[in-house]
């Protein structure tokens, strides 16, 4: 998620790291952020461990240990909404 630093960015239309700022005010996972952005999985991880070396976002596990099976299904209908949205 976007932290409040970087939801203080002036915008920068043409930059990947503002667009993931933008993209990250809500949780959204770097598999998603990698198809809103056209860019391979790895990509996106290092736009974000950028933003986060910076304080720009921060980062959650994206489930718990003990998540129940609709915490889980929830997760994969959101992976799949953002892979279609592509």
């Amino acid at each position: 998620m976007t932290t409040a630093a970087g939801t203080a960015l002036p915008p920068r239309l043409t930059s990947a790291l503002w667009t993931v700022t933008r993209l990250c005010r809500q949780p959204t996972s770097v598999a998603e952020l990698a198809a809103h952005l056209s860019v391979p999985l790895g990509v996106a991880r290092v736009l974000v461990a950028d933003l986060l070396a910076e304080g720009l976002v921060s980062v959650q596990a994206t489930l718990a240990r003990d998540a129940d099976d609709a915490q889980r299904r929830d997760l994969i209908e959101r992976v799949l909404s953002g892979l279609r949205a592509k």
